[in-house]
């Protein structure tokens, strides 16, 4: 039998994206700016849809929100996809997405103790909702700095469409030149007992989030790199720190440059100096810390660069391997 999770554990993810679009509205596809701020936001379901595309791709792992169509080509809701499993506890045990990240859709059921009337000669399947709350869950993922507004782009292309024969086509798209994104995580313990997630489902899920952000090579994707992951896995039960994404901050190496201006990672600085103390004052509570770096990314604590696995003393840094 499979491990489930026992402790709870947070994770710190930051990558940065050039010349790309992490995360494109529903309107125009824009990139998503706060406009009070001028950061980035990316959402919580954009990872996700990055993490379950490359399990199923590259990991060959069985997800279940996908997209299906039917035999006359018209997309399959949740409620088909669920029907081709029959119970919850199939799709638990065959689909990771759903181990992680839970789940709500319709079961249908017929009840049985109702008779037949001559008026309604088939009886009508009754629904009930069903609902898993995952126990991985993640905030927006917000940029470290002030963005501005998104490059307008536009080129034609040399295949003429079916419309127009004689010619080429336009095409059109929003960019952001530069933006460093931290997203914000927790694996709760608790609900991992709903949904079954083991030590090794925990593995795939990093492995996802750093090498599928890696591997996403479309137009508009591509030139999104991971640069850090953490897990602070805790030893004290039902205990984390909590917004960790709040503790680091990027510093500029010229002082004088403006946010928007920011176009390469060797341009900045990751400062840690906030993460240490707090890292420092729960370090008792803290198993380990794991660690996944990309060679670029530089790390300052108190003004001075440190490797990563120098932010605290008296807590054991274990690198990640995939």
């Amino acid at each position: 039998m499979k491990e489930i999770i026992k402790k709870r554990s947070e994770i710190l993810f930051i990558y940065d994206v050039t010349d790309a679009n992490p995360n494109g509205d529903v309107d125009e596809n824009k990139p998503r700016i706060d406009e009070e701020t001028g950061y980035n936001i990316v959402t919580d379901v954009r990872l996700k849809r990055t993490i379950r595309d490359y399990l199923h791709d590259f990991k060959e792992q069985e997800i279940f929100v996908r997209e299906e169509r039917d035999n006359e080509g018209a997309l399959k809701t949740k409620e088909d996809i669920y029907e081709t499993y029959g119970s919850p506890d199939e799709v638990i045990k065959r689909c990771i997405d759903i181990r992680l990240f839970g789940g709500t859709f319709a079961l249908k059921k017929r009840d049985d103790k109702k008779k037949k009337t001559e008026e309604a000669e088939e009886e009508k399947p009754t629904e009930r909702a069903f609902a898993l709350t995952g126990p991985v869950q993640f905030k927006f993922g917000r940029s470290l700095h002030r963005i501005g507004e998104p490059t307008f782009v536009r080129g034609t292309t040399v295949m003429p469409s079916q419309e127009k024969k004689g010619a080429g086509t336009f095409w059109e798209t929003y960019i952001l030149p530069y933006s460093l994104i931290a997203f914000y995580g927790i694996i709760n313990e608790n609900a991992a007992k709903d949904t079954g997630l083991t030590e090794k489902d925990v593995e795939l899920l990093l492995d996802g989030i750093w090498n599928g952000t890696k591997n996403l090579i479309t137009r508009s994707k591509v030139g999104q790199i991971p640069r850090l992951l953490l897990q602070v896995i805790y030893k004290e039960k039902n205990y984390h720190i909590g917004e960790l994404d709040h503790r680091i901050k990027l510093v500029k190496n010229n002082p004088n440059q403006k946010d928007e201006e920011i176009r390469r990672i060797d341009e900045i600085k990751l400062d840690v100096t906030e993460l240490a103390d707090v890292l420092e004052k729960n370090k008792d509570k803290i198993e380990k810390i794991r660690y996944k770096k990309d060679k670029y990314l530089e790390i300052i604590k108190n003004g001075k660069t440190i490797e990563i696995n120098e932010i605290v003393d008296g807590i054991k840094f274990e690198e990640i391997n995939f």
